[in-house]
C-alpha cells in the first residue's frame, strides 16, 4: 500500500507516492493495449515528467505499466500506420523531446518493467537512469519488423547502455529478448521473480534516497556528460563536481556522521 495515493487528472497516467512520499510511480494505464504509446500519453508524459522534476518532495521516480501482461508494448501502430514522412518525422522528435525530459530530470529514475517492453517501451526504459524487471519480461526493439526503425532515441542509448554490438544485434534482428538475456547484456539492472518486482524496486530506490542528494544529482550529472566527450575530458568534469559536492552541508553530514558512527541526516544542502 502507498504511502500516500494521488490520482492525477490525467486520463493515461496514475501517479502514486511511495516511501513517505519521496518516491513517485507513474503507470501507464492502457492495459487493454498493452499499455502502447498513443500521442495523447506522450503529451500526459512530457506534462507529468515537467511536474515531478519540479516538485521538490519527489527524489526519485519509477516508471511502469498497468496489468500483468505488459509495461509498455511499444507506441500505437494504428496512429503510426497512417503517417508521411515529415508527419512521422515530427512524431519521432517529439517522442525524443519527451524520453528527454525523463532522461535530464536531475533526479533517479526506474523503469520498474513488468513484461512486455517493445519499442517505444524499450526506448523508455533505455531512457531511465536504472531498470528493474520481472524474470518473465520480455523486451526488444522489433521496429525492422514493420519497415521502420526505432526513433525515439533507442537506437542511441541502446548503444550507450550495452555497447554497439548488442545494439546491431536487437536494432537488425527485431527479435524480443527474455529478461535474462537483457540483464546479461547489461540493459537490466537488476532482476527479481514477478511477485517481488515492486518490493525489490522500491528497496533499490529506498537505498538511492537514503545517500546524499545534492552528490546523487551530481553523480547522475557527471555520468551523462562524460558520455559523450572524452575520458579525460569526463575526469575534468568529474574534478569540478567532486569539488562542489565537497562545498555542501550535505558532504559535513556525511563526513561527520562516519566519523561519529552514526546515520547521517541529508538535508539536500
Amino acid at each position: 500500500m502507498s504511502d500516500t495515493a494521488t490520482q492525477t487528472a490525467f486520463e493515461n497516467l496514475t501517479v502514486e507516492r511511495e516511501l513517505g512520499g519521496r518516491a513517485a510511480i507513474v503507470t501507464v494505464n492502457r492495459p487493454k493495449v498493452m499499455n502502447a504509446l498513443n500521442a495523447q500519453t506522450l503529451r500526459e508524459m512530457a506534462q507529468c515528467f515537467d511536474q515531478l522534476r519540479d516538485d521538490k518532495s519527489v527524489g526519485a521516480v519509477v516508471i511502469t505499466g498497468a496489468g500483468e501482461k505488459a509495461f509498455i508494448a511499444g507506441a500505437d501502430i494504428n496512429e503510426l500506420a497512417k503517417m508521411k514522412a515529415l508527419e512521422a518525422k515530427d512524431v519521432a522528435f517529439f517522442g525524443q523531446q519527451v524520453f528527454a525530459r525523463l532522461e535530464r530530470m536531475g533526479k533517479p529514475t526506474v523503469a520498474m518493467i513488468n513484461g512486455f517492453a517493445l519499442g517505444g517501451g524499450c526506448e523508455l526504459a533505455l531512457a531511465c537512469s536504472l531498470r528493474t524487471a520481472s524474470k518473465t519480461a520480455r523486451l526488444g526493439l522489433p521496429e525492422v519488423s514493420l519497415g521502420i526503425i526505432p526513433g525515439y532515441g533507442g537506437t542511441q542509448r541502446l548503444a550507450r547502455v550495452a555497447g554497439p554490438g548488442v545494439a546491431r544485434e536487437w536494432v537488425l534482428t527485431g527479435d524480443m529478448f527474455g529478461a535474462e538475456e537483457a540483464w546479461r547484456v547489461g540493459v537490466i539492472n537488476r532482476l527479481f521473480e514477478a511477485a517481488e518486482l515492486r518490493a525489490g524496486t522500491l528497496k533499490m530506490v529506498e537505498t538511492i534516497l537514503s545517500r546524499g542528494p545534492v552528490a546523487v544529482r551530481l553523480a547522475l550529472e557527471t555520468i551523462a556528460r562524460g558520455l559523450n566527450m572524452s575520458q579525460q575530458e569526463g575526469e575534468v568534469i568529474e574534478t569540478d563536481m567532486f569539488g562542489l559536492a565537497s562545498t555542501t552541508e550535505d558532504m559535513r553530514e556525511g563526513m561527520n556522521a562516519f566519523l561519529e558512527k552514526r546515520k547521517p541526516n541529508f538535508q539536500g544542502k
